[in-house]
Protein backbone atom coordinates (compact mmCIF):
# COMPACT_ATOMS: atom_id res chain seq x y z
CA UNK A 1 0.00 0.00 0.00
CA UNK A 2 1.08 3.74 -1.12
CA UNK A 3 0.52 6.50 0.57
CA UNK A 4 0.96 10.27 -0.44
CA UNK A 5 0.50 12.97 2.78
CA UNK A 6 0.12 16.63 1.24
CA UNK A 7 1.03 18.79 3.94
CA UNK A 8 0.68 22.39 3.96
CA UNK A 9 3.12 23.92 6.53
CA UNK A 10 0.76 28.01 6.68
CA UNK A 11 -2.69 26.28 6.63
CA UNK A 12 -4.70 26.85 9.79
CA UNK A 13 -2.88 29.69 12.72
CA UNK A 14 0.47 29.21 12.66
CA UNK A 15 2.94 27.39 10.36
CA UNK A 16 3.36 24.00 11.77
CA UNK A 17 7.48 22.09 11.41
CA UNK A 18 7.20 20.25 8.59
CA UNK A 19 9.98 17.67 9.88
CA UNK A 20 7.97 16.70 12.85
CA UNK A 21 5.33 16.05 10.74
CA UNK A 22 6.44 14.36 8.20
CA UNK A 23 7.87 11.97 10.83
CA UNK A 24 5.01 10.97 12.88
CA UNK A 25 3.04 10.97 9.63
CA UNK A 26 5.68 8.14 8.21
CA UNK A 27 5.74 6.28 11.98
CA UNK A 28 2.09 6.01 11.91
CA UNK A 29 1.40 4.91 8.29
CA UNK A 30 4.45 2.85 8.38
CA UNK A 31 3.37 0.89 11.12
CA UNK A 32 -0.22 -0.06 9.31
CA UNK A 33 1.51 -0.97 6.19
CA UNK A 34 1.97 1.50 4.03
CA UNK A 35 5.11 3.08 2.34
CA UNK A 36 4.77 6.64 2.38
CA UNK A 37 5.87 9.45 0.60
CA UNK A 38 5.70 13.45 1.80
CA UNK A 39 4.84 16.31 -0.22
CA UNK A 40 5.29 19.61 1.12
CA UNK A 41 3.07 22.76 -0.74
CA UNK A 42 4.11 26.07 -1.14
CA UNK A 43 1.71 27.75 -3.48
CA UNK A 44 -2.13 27.43 -4.67
CA UNK A 45 -2.30 24.44 -6.93
CA UNK A 46 0.95 22.56 -5.63
CA UNK A 47 -1.82 19.57 -3.75
CA UNK A 48 -3.72 19.24 -6.86
CA UNK A 49 -0.19 19.11 -9.34
CA UNK A 50 1.23 16.28 -6.27
CA UNK A 51 -2.10 14.38 -6.59
CA UNK A 52 -2.48 13.92 -9.73
CA UNK A 53 1.64 13.14 -10.17
CA UNK A 54 1.01 10.18 -7.44
CA UNK A 55 -2.02 8.85 -9.36
CA UNK A 56 0.16 8.42 -12.13
CA UNK A 57 2.84 6.44 -10.01
CA UNK A 58 -0.19 4.29 -8.49
CA UNK A 59 -0.94 5.95 -4.82
CA UNK A 60 -3.37 4.25 -3.08
CA UNK A 61 -4.39 6.63 -0.30
CA UNK A 62 -3.50 10.00 -0.17
CA UNK A 63 -3.66 12.18 3.21
CA UNK A 64 -4.73 15.86 3.27
CA UNK A 65 -2.67 18.07 6.16
CA UNK A 66 -3.77 21.63 6.10
CA UNK A 67 -7.15 23.82 5.74
CA UNK A 68 -10.12 23.22 3.94
CA UNK A 69 -8.35 24.90 0.50
CA UNK A 70 -5.69 22.27 0.79
CA UNK A 71 -8.57 19.35 1.28
CA UNK A 72 -10.10 21.32 -1.96
CA UNK A 73 -7.31 20.67 -3.94
CA UNK A 74 -6.63 16.95 -3.09
CA UNK A 75 -10.63 16.05 -3.17
CA UNK A 76 -10.64 17.98 -6.21
CA UNK A 77 -7.21 15.81 -8.27
CA UNK A 78 -8.97 12.75 -6.55
CA UNK A 79 -12.79 13.30 -7.45
CA UNK A 80 -14.44 10.26 -9.20
CA UNK A 81 -11.69 7.83 -8.60
CA UNK A 82 -11.60 4.72 -6.34
CA UNK A 83 -8.69 6.41 -4.48
CA UNK A 84 -9.15 7.40 -0.57
CA UNK A 85 -8.68 10.98 0.67
CA UNK A 86 -7.94 10.71 4.79
CA UNK A 87 -7.70 14.26 6.43
CA UNK A 88 -5.72 15.76 8.89
CA UNK A 89 -7.11 18.83 10.10
CA UNK A 90 -4.95 21.80 9.79
CA UNK A 91 -6.80 24.65 9.29
CA UNK A 92 -8.51 27.25 10.99
CA UNK A 93 -12.05 26.37 10.72
CA UNK A 94 -11.75 22.66 9.55
CA UNK A 95 -15.42 22.65 8.21
CA UNK A 96 -15.35 19.16 6.15
CA UNK A 97 -13.17 17.04 8.60
CA UNK A 98 -15.56 18.20 11.68
CA UNK A 99 -18.56 17.20 9.59
CA UNK A 100 -16.66 13.82 8.98
CA UNK A 101 -16.04 13.64 12.78
CA UNK A 102 -12.30 13.38 12.11
CA UNK A 103 -10.31 14.06 15.17
CA UNK A 104 -8.71 17.38 15.45
CA UNK A 105 -5.85 15.77 17.17
CA UNK A 106 -3.00 14.58 14.29
CA UNK A 107 -1.93 11.56 16.14
CA UNK A 108 -5.65 10.13 16.05
CA UNK A 109 -6.24 11.30 12.64
CA UNK A 110 -3.02 10.11 11.17
CA UNK A 111 -4.47 6.37 13.29
CA UNK A 112 -8.18 6.97 12.07
CA UNK A 113 -6.25 7.56 7.97
CA UNK A 114 -4.58 4.08 8.15
CA UNK A 115 -7.11 2.30 9.52
CA UNK A 116 -10.12 3.81 9.23
CA UNK A 117 -13.30 3.14 7.41
CA UNK A 118 -13.91 4.61 3.75
CA UNK A 119 -17.34 6.03 2.86
CA UNK A 120 -18.38 8.04 -0.35
CA UNK A 121 -19.39 12.06 -0.56
CA UNK A 122 -20.85 14.46 -3.11
CA UNK A 123 -19.75 17.15 -3.94
CA UNK A 124 -20.81 20.44 -5.32
CA UNK A 125 -19.54 22.04 -8.17
CA UNK A 126 -19.80 26.28 -9.05
CA UNK A 127 -19.08 26.34 -12.99
CA UNK A 128 -16.13 24.08 -13.09
CA UNK A 129 -15.16 24.43 -9.63
CA UNK A 130 -15.53 21.45 -7.32
CA UNK A 131 -16.06 21.70 -3.33
CA UNK A 132 -16.73 19.63 -0.78
CA UNK A 133 -17.85 21.79 2.01
CA UNK A 134 -19.88 25.09 1.36
CA UNK A 135 -19.47 27.99 -1.80
CA UNK A 136 -20.36 31.80 -1.33
CA UNK A 137 -21.35 34.61 -3.02
CA UNK A 138 -21.93 37.88 -1.63
CA UNK A 139 -20.52 38.94 1.57
CA UNK A 140 -19.00 35.31 1.97
CA UNK A 141 -16.75 35.56 -0.64
CA UNK A 142 -16.07 39.09 0.64
CA UNK A 143 -15.18 37.36 4.05
CA UNK A 144 -13.45 35.04 2.39
CA UNK A 145 -11.22 37.10 0.15
CA UNK A 146 -10.13 39.18 2.80
CA UNK A 147 -8.77 35.76 5.04
CA UNK A 148 -7.30 34.83 2.42
CA UNK A 149 -4.92 37.98 1.69
CA UNK A 150 -1.64 37.25 3.56
CA UNK A 151 -1.03 37.77 7.15
CA UNK A 152 -4.63 37.69 7.83
CA UNK A 153 -5.59 36.42 11.25
CA UNK A 154 -7.09 32.83 10.83
CA UNK A 155 -9.15 31.03 13.22
CA UNK A 156 -12.18 32.12 15.00
CA UNK A 157 -11.07 35.14 15.77
CA UNK A 158 -9.77 35.59 12.53
CA UNK A 159 -13.30 35.35 10.70
CA UNK A 160 -15.09 37.03 13.36
CA UNK A 161 -12.94 39.83 12.14
CA UNK A 162 -13.05 39.83 8.56
CA UNK A 163 -16.73 39.88 9.44
CA UNK A 164 -16.82 42.60 11.60
CA UNK A 165 -14.31 44.46 9.00
CA UNK A 166 -17.13 43.80 5.68
CA UNK A 167 -20.51 43.94 7.51
CA UNK A 168 -20.40 47.79 7.70
CA UNK A 169 -19.35 48.69 4.15
CA UNK A 170 -20.71 45.65 2.47
CA UNK A 171 -24.23 46.68 0.32
CA UNK A 172 -26.58 43.81 -0.32
CA UNK A 173 -26.96 42.65 -3.69
CA UNK A 174 -30.01 41.41 -6.14
CA UNK A 175 -29.72 37.63 -6.92
CA UNK A 176 -31.94 35.93 -9.52
CA UNK A 177 -32.16 32.12 -8.81
CA UNK A 178 -33.79 29.93 -11.30
CA UNK A 179 -33.74 25.73 -11.08
CA UNK A 180 -35.89 24.83 -8.11
CA UNK A 181 -39.50 25.56 -7.85
CA UNK A 182 -39.26 28.54 -10.53
CA UNK A 183 -36.88 31.80 -10.64
CA UNK A 184 -36.79 33.33 -7.18
CA UNK A 185 -35.45 37.03 -6.71
CA UNK A 186 -33.45 38.07 -3.13
CA UNK A 187 -31.77 40.77 -2.22
CA UNK A 188 -29.43 39.45 -0.41
CA UNK A 189 -26.61 39.71 1.61
CA UNK A 190 -25.40 36.63 0.77
CA UNK A 191 -25.78 32.95 -0.83
CA UNK A 192 -24.88 30.18 0.30
CA UNK A 193 -24.55 26.55 -0.90
CA UNK A 194 -23.71 24.25 0.94
CA UNK A 195 -22.57 20.14 0.80
CA UNK A 196 -21.90 19.68 4.55
CA UNK A 197 -23.08 21.65 7.55
CA UNK A 198 -21.06 24.42 8.44
CA UNK A 199 -18.14 26.55 7.80
CA UNK A 200 -15.90 25.15 10.83
CA UNK A 201 -15.64 25.89 14.38
CA UNK A 202 -18.93 24.59 14.93
CA UNK A 203 -20.37 27.18 12.87
CA UNK A 204 -23.33 25.32 11.16
CA UNK A 205 -24.66 27.73 8.02
CA UNK A 206 -26.71 23.99 6.94
CA UNK A 207 -27.93 22.12 9.38
CA UNK A 208 -29.96 19.95 7.62
CA UNK A 209 -26.87 19.12 5.27
CA UNK A 210 -25.75 15.75 4.39
CA UNK A 211 -22.66 14.99 2.88
CA UNK A 212 -24.28 11.80 0.90
CA UNK A 213 -27.60 12.60 0.57
CA UNK A 214 -27.67 13.71 -3.41
CA UNK A 215 -28.63 17.54 -2.73
CA UNK A 216 -27.00 20.85 -1.89
CA UNK A 217 -28.42 23.22 0.54
CA UNK A 218 -28.93 26.28 -0.49
CA UNK A 219 -29.16 29.55 2.08
CA UNK A 220 -29.84 33.07 1.45
CA UNK A 221 -29.81 35.59 3.74
CA UNK A 222 -31.89 38.58 2.77
CA UNK A 223 -31.28 42.06 3.03
CA UNK A 224 -32.08 43.23 6.42
CA UNK A 225 -31.01 45.39 9.38
CA UNK A 226 -27.62 44.54 10.86
CA UNK A 227 -29.24 43.76 14.23
CA UNK A 228 -31.72 41.11 12.88
CA UNK A 229 -28.14 39.08 11.28
CA UNK A 230 -26.55 39.56 14.25
CA UNK A 231 -29.49 37.54 15.87
CA UNK A 232 -28.89 34.60 13.89
CA UNK A 233 -26.00 34.33 15.06
CA UNK A 234 -26.17 32.11 18.32
CA UNK A 235 -28.14 29.48 16.52
CA UNK A 236 -25.67 29.99 14.07
CA UNK A 237 -23.36 28.41 16.26
CA UNK A 238 -25.85 25.99 18.18
CA UNK A 239 -26.40 24.57 14.70
CA UNK A 240 -30.30 25.09 15.31
CA UNK A 241 -30.41 27.70 11.97
CA UNK A 242 -33.90 27.95 10.23
CA UNK A 243 -35.66 29.30 7.70
CA UNK A 244 -37.83 32.47 9.22
CA UNK A 245 -38.14 36.09 7.86
CA UNK A 246 -34.84 37.55 6.23
CA UNK A 247 -33.52 33.87 6.06
CA UNK A 248 -34.50 31.24 2.77
CA UNK A 249 -33.31 27.90 3.11
CA UNK A 250 -33.90 25.17 0.55
CA UNK A 251 -32.37 22.06 -0.66
CA UNK A 252 -31.96 21.18 -4.83
CA UNK A 253 -30.13 19.66 -7.09
CA UNK A 254 -28.89 22.52 -9.50
CA UNK A 255 -29.60 26.33 -10.05
CA UNK A 256 -28.70 29.12 -11.99
CA UNK A 257 -27.78 32.17 -10.09
CA UNK A 258 -27.47 35.64 -11.66
CA UNK A 259 -26.67 38.94 -11.18
CA UNK A 260 -26.07 42.36 -12.51
CA UNK A 261 -22.29 42.48 -11.92
CA UNK A 262 -19.74 39.98 -11.81
CA UNK A 263 -19.97 37.56 -9.13
CA UNK A 264 -17.65 36.98 -6.49
CA UNK A 265 -16.96 33.46 -5.01
CA UNK A 266 -15.44 31.00 -2.83
CA UNK A 267 -15.44 27.04 -3.10
CA UNK A 268 -14.40 25.75 0.08
CA UNK A 269 -12.24 29.25 1.22
CA UNK A 270 -10.80 29.66 -1.66
CA UNK A 271 -12.05 32.67 -3.50
CA UNK A 272 -12.64 33.65 -7.34
CA UNK A 273 -15.09 35.51 -9.41
CA UNK A 274 -17.47 34.27 -11.94
CA UNK A 275 -19.35 35.92 -14.69
CA UNK A 276 -22.83 37.16 -14.04
CA UNK A 277 -24.08 34.10 -13.98
CA UNK A 278 -23.11 31.43 -12.20
CA UNK A 279 -24.05 27.55 -12.07
CA UNK A 280 -24.05 25.12 -9.40
CA UNK A 281 -24.94 21.72 -9.10
CA UNK A 282 -24.46 18.14 -7.18
CA UNK A 283 -22.20 16.22 -8.00
CA UNK A 284 -23.28 12.57 -6.42
CA UNK A 285 -21.01 9.64 -5.16
CA UNK A 286 -17.99 12.16 -6.02
CA UNK A 287 -14.86 11.57 -3.61
CA UNK A 288 -14.22 8.36 -1.42
CA UNK A 289 -13.12 9.60 2.24
CA UNK A 290 -11.55 8.04 5.27
CA UNK A 291 -13.56 8.53 8.18
CA UNK A 292 -14.52 6.95 11.68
Amino acid sequence: MRALVVINPVSGSGRRVVEDCAALARRVLTSHGFEARIAVTTARGDARRMVADARSAGVTRVVAWGGDGTINEVGSALAFSDIPMAVVPGGSGNGLARDLGVPLDPLAALELAAAGRTRVIDAGQLDEALFFNVAGLGLDAAIAERLARPGARRGLAGYVQATCAELPRYQARPYRIEGMDGPIEHDAWFVAVANSRQYGNGAQIAPAARLDDGRLDLVVVEAQPLWRVLCLLPSFFRGTLAPGPGLHMSQMEAASISSAAAIAYHVDGEPGLGGRTVQVRIRPSALCVVCP
